[in-house]
C-alpha cells in the first residue's frame, strides 16, 4: 500500500508537470492525490499506525481493545487533523491577503504610484516596474503581486513584445521578492510555521540571493529594449469601482494594509500564535477602515467591479485549493515512512545540501516551485538546535532550508510554468513557452546561479 500512495504522488507530480499538455488542472489532480491518499491510508490503518506510532497507539487506547475503528478514530483526531491544520494555516493566510489585495485594489490605493512608474524610457520604467513588483511581492503572494503588476503593466505598454518582456521581468522580480520573506511565499510560509526559520534570520541570509536573481536577469532584459517606448499617457480607465476616497484617504489604506503585514512576524513573535491570525487582525482592521470611508457607497452598486481580470481572481483561489490538496499529499506520503527511507538514501549517498538544493532547483523548473519545495522540506524534521556537524543544517534557520527555499522560488523562472506566476504571464500574453525560453529562461537561469554563489561566499565567510 506504500507503494501505491507512492505511485499516486509521483503520478500526480507528473500530471502537475505536464498540465500545459494535458490540459488537466493541477490544482484538481493535488486534490485527488490529497484525498485519496489519505482514504487508502486509513484503510490500512492499522499497519502504518503499528509501524509509525505504535507507542502512541497503545497510550490513546488506554487498556481498550483494538479495533478497526478505534484505529480510524485515532488516525483522524492524532494524524490528520495535525496535516489539515499546517495547510488550513497557509491557506487562511492565503485567503487574507488576496483579501486585502482586493480592498485596496477597489479603492485604487495603488492608482497614485502610477505617475510615478509612468517614463517613455524603456530601462527606467523596467526597473521601476520590477523594483515595486520586488518589495510588494515581499509582502503578498507571488500571484496576487503579478496579477496587480500586469494590469499595471498592459495599461502602460502597448507593444506586445515589449509586453512580454515587461510582463517577464515582473514574475522574475515577484518570485525573487517572494522568497526573500516568510510572509511573501507558500514555502517559507511553511518554514516559519513548522519552525524551521525564523523571519528576520531568514530574510537577512536571502536578502544578497535574491537581490542578484532579481537584479541580473532584469539588466539583461533591459538591454533588449530600444532606447525609448511608446507609452500610455491616459489615465487609468474607470473599471466601474466608485470611490470618493482622497489620496490621503488611500494612503492611509496602502498603509494599514501592506504596514499591517509588515507587523505580522512582530506580532507572531510576541504571541507565538499562527502568523494567519495576525493577517486576519489586519484585515479586519482595514475592512473597518474601509466601510467606514465608503460608508455612503455600500448600499449602491457601485463596488461590485473587479480592477483584477476575473481570469487571474479564479487563478489565486486555484492556488488556495492546490497548496491544501498538495500539502495534504505530501503528509501522507510522510505518514507511510516512505520519506524517511529517501532521507536516510539521500543522506548514505549525497550528504550535501547544496547538491540537494540545484537538484531542488532542477525539479522546481519543470515541476512547480511550491510542490518541489515542500516536498524537500518535507523529507526531514527540524533538528534541535545543539545539534552538530551536518544535523546542524537542519536546525532551526540552517542551511538547507534555505537554500532549498531559495533554489525552488528563482529556478522555478528558468521555463515559465515552474511558477504559478509564470503560468498566469503565459496566460495573460498568450506567450509561447519557446519564447520565454529563449529569451528569459538563460536569463533567470544566470540570476539563480549568481544568487547561489552569493549563498556560498556569506555562509562561507
Amino acid at each position: 500500500m506504500t507503494l501505491i500512495i507512492v505511485a499516486i504522488f509521483l503520478i500526480s507530480c507528473l500530471l502537475v508537470a505536464t498540465e500545459r499538455v494535458t490540459n488537466v488542472n493541477k490544482s484538481a489532480v493535488a486534490i485527488f492525490a490529497g484525498t485519496v491518499g489519505w482514504v487508502l491510508y486509513i484503510c490500512w490503518g492499522t499497519d502504518f499506525v503499528m509501524h509509525e506510532h505504535e507507542a502512541e497507539y497503545i497510550d490513546f487506547l488506554n487498556g481498550a481493545v483494538a479495533t478497526s475503528t478505534a484505529v480510524k478514530h485515532y488516525i483522524a483526531e492524532n494524524i490528520f487533523l495535525k496535516y489539515v491544520g499546517r495547510a488550513a494555516e497557509i491557506m487562511l493566510f492565503l485567503l487574507s491577503t488576496m483579501t486585502i489585495v482586493e480592498i485596496l485594489l477597489n479603492n485604487g490605493c495603488f492608482d497614485f504610484l502610477m505617475p510615478w512608474i509612468r517614463t517613455r524610457k524603456s530601462r527606467s520604467l523596467l526597473w521601476k516596474l520590477t523594483a515595486f513588483t520586488f518589495l510588494l511581492s515581499a509582502n503578498l503572494d507571488n500571484l496576487t503581486t503579478v496579477s496587480i503588476m500586469l494590469v499595471v503593466m498592459h495599461t502602460l505598454v502597448h507593444n506586445r513584445r515589449h509586453r512580454m518582456v515587461y510582463g517577464s521581468a515582473v514574475v522574475l522580480a515577484a518570485n525573487a521578492g517572494g522568497a526573500l520573506t516568510v510572509i511573501g511565499d507558500p514555502a517559507g510560509l511553511w518554514l516559519w510555521n513548522s519552525g524551521a526559520v525564523t523571519a528576520s534570520n531568514f530574510s537577512m541570509a536571502l536578502l544578497l540571493p535574491c537581490i542578484a536573481a532579481w537584479g541580473l536577469p532584469t539588466y539583461l532584459l533591459g538591454r533588449t529594449l530600444p532606447e525609448r517606448i511608446d507609452i500610455n499617457w491616459q489615465p487609468m480607465p474607470y473599471r466601474g469601482d466608485d470611490t470618493n476616497l482622497n489620496v490621503w484617504q488611500r494612503v492611509l489604506m496602502l498603509i494599514v494594509g501592506i504596514g499591517g503585514l509588515w507587523f505580522i512576524p512582530t506580532f507572531h513573535n510576541i504571541t507565538k500564535l499562527s502568523p494567519f491570525l495576525g493577517a486576519l487582525c489586519v484585515l479586519s482592521v482595514l475592512w473597518v477602515v474601509n466601510e467606514i470611508f465608503n460608508r455612503k457607497l455600500m448600499n449602491v452598486d457601485k463596488m461590485v467591479e473587479r480592477r483584477m481580470p476575473r481570469v487571474l481572481q479564479y487563478g489565486v483561489q486555484q492556488m488556495i485549493l492546490y497548496v491544501m490538496g498538495f500539502m495534504l499529499a505530501v503528509g501522507v506520503v510522510q505518514e507511510t515512512g516512505a520519506a524517511h527511507w529517501l532521507a536516510e538514501v539521500i543522506d548514505t549517498h549525497v550528504h550535501n545540501c547544496w547538491v540537494m538544493g540545484i537538484v531542488a532547483g532542477a525539479i522546481s523548473s519543470v515541476l512547480d516551485n511550491f510542490a518541489s519545495a515542500i516536498s524537500f522540506f518535507s523529507l526531514y524534521p527540524v533538528a534541535a538546535d545543539t545539534a552538530t556537524g551536518y544535523a546542524a543544517q537542519f536546525a532551526q534557520n540552517g542551511l538547507y532550508w534555505k537554500v532549498v527555499a531559495f533554489s525552488t522560488a528563482i529556478a522555478g523562472n528558468t521555463l515559465a510554468f515552474g511558477s504559478m506566476a509564470g503560468v498566469a504571464l503565459l496566460k495573460m500574453e498568450r506567450m509561447r513557452l519557446t519564447w520565454y525560453i529563449a529569451h528569459v529562461g538563460w536569463k533567470a537561469l544566470a540570476g539563480w546561479l549568481a544568487g547561489l554563489l552569493i549563498m556560498v561566499g556569506t555562509m562561507a565567510w
